[in-house]
């Protein structure tokens, strides 16, 4: 399904819109006038230090279209696609004049690999385009003695950012962030409600425009741009269809999507850090600043990246239910492996409670050299209606 008439009709969506579709222009606009852009790798870079310190966040995304002159000479080929071609762009200088820094996190074990490529890179060969950059050592384990190290893991990272802005950060700047991003997360949260209703009135490709924008604009306009759409969508067309949940991969893009709801699917809910993830889990103002960033980007559900595959197995039946699925599909890309070891357990509970799977592995990058997919999707869509 492509964005429908009363999306594209709607003033706020097609705001969020263009900057989804052009995603340096904010960052472009707001170093030209003087500021500091931080480019974001990986999923758990706290946003909040950064809009405290005065700087602009914006993620390191892929061209699915661009060439891999660099990526082929510095990297195995057994990173998976979408890192390759963001450390392509990272490298060929097409960020060169958009960010000042990059803020690295160890969200999966391929980014860590990159980071310390990206680090030789500026040692060795300080002509590459390559921008200072930081590393964000996060431990994903869940007891207090790794709490306590990744607070201390914060704190660095403040003070780098400090470093960065040329400014303290005061906790007064800390909260002041993140209660914009809370707002922002917030009316996140109630499109995720108008996707998960018993009738949806915003598709899977329509939400993914909305969340996706929010990672290349300023937070605040956003959260005010999503609420407009949240009030209007709520007389939009009812939409039909089977209930689909994506697992697996991160996509950047809305062509899974689209081409999932071309026919009669509707992607209701998905556990990828473009999706639910971003916005699940708020910064808690109980907290000290330190304890609550850590609260916020340690126990949101677990990332397929990252947790055992018991922990995967109950954050995805979680998920799943919360959003009254008909059907998962399991998606990952040819050398993401992590994700694949979820899957037979993953499926089996799922099955067992009558859900329908269906399993996309090692899927070329990007999406249009399956040539075989939708046909492949529309057999299975179609199987959910008999």
């Amino acid at each position: 399904m492509e964005i429908r008439e009363c999306a594209k009709n709607c003033k706020a969506f097609q705001q969020l819109l263009h900057f989804y579709n052009n995603r340096e222009e904010a960052a472009r606009q707001f170093r030209q006038k003087g500021g500091k852009v931080v480019g974001l790798l990986g999923a758990d870079v706290p946003d909040e230090l950064i809009l405290a310190a005065g700087m602009f966040p914006v993620r390191i995304y892929a061209d699915k279209d661009g060439k891999l002159t660099e990526a082929d000479k510095y990297l195995e080929f057994s990173f998976d696609p979408v890192i390759r071609a963001q450390f392509e762009k990272l490298v060929d200088g097409t960020y060169a004049d958009i960010i000042d820094y990059l803020a690295i996190s160890n969200s999966t074990d391929v980014i860590i690999r990159t980071y310390l490529y990206l680090r030789e890179m500026r040692r060795q060969e300080p002509e590459k385009p390559v921008p200072p950059l930081d590393f964000i050592d996060w431990l994903f384990t869940r007891r207090m003695i790794y709490q306590v190290r990744n607070e201390f893991v914060v704190d660095l990272f403040r003070k780098t950012v400090e470093e960065w802005s040329g400014r303290k950060i005061s906790d007064a700047d800390i909260e002041a962030a993140a209660k914009i991003l809370n707002e922002d997360r917030a009316a996140l949260r109630e499109i995720s409600a108008l996707r998960k209703a018993d009738k949806p009135r915003i598709s899977g490709t329509e939400a993914m425009v909305i969340i996706g924008s929010a990672m290349f604009m300023d937070r605040a306009e956003h959260a005010e741009l999503t609420r407009q759409i949240a009030r209007e969508a709520k007389d939009w067309p009812e939409i039909e269809g089977k209930r689909i949940f994506l697992t697996g991969s991160n996509h950047e893009y809305t062509d899974l999507y689209e081409m999932i709801e071309k026919h009669g699917g509707v992607v209701v809910g998905e556990d990828h850090d473009w999706g639910d993830r971003y916005f699940e889990r708020d910064y808690d103002t109980s907290y000290s600043p330190t304890r609550a960033l850590v609260d916020r980007y340690m126990l949101r559900s677990f990332s397929s990246k990252k947790a055992f595959v018991s922990q995967r197995v109950q954050a995805l039946d979680e998920a799943v239910n919360a959003s009254r699925a008909d059907a998962v599909i399991f998606y990952v890309n040819v050398y993401e492996e992590s994700a694949s070891w979820d899957y037979p357990s993953q499926k089996k509970s799922l099955e067992d409670r009558g859900i329908a799977t269906k399993a996309f592995v090692k899927m070329a990058y990007p999406i249009e050299k399956n040539e075989w997919l939708e046909d492949s999707l529309k057999e299975f869509i179609d199987s959910l209606k008999e």
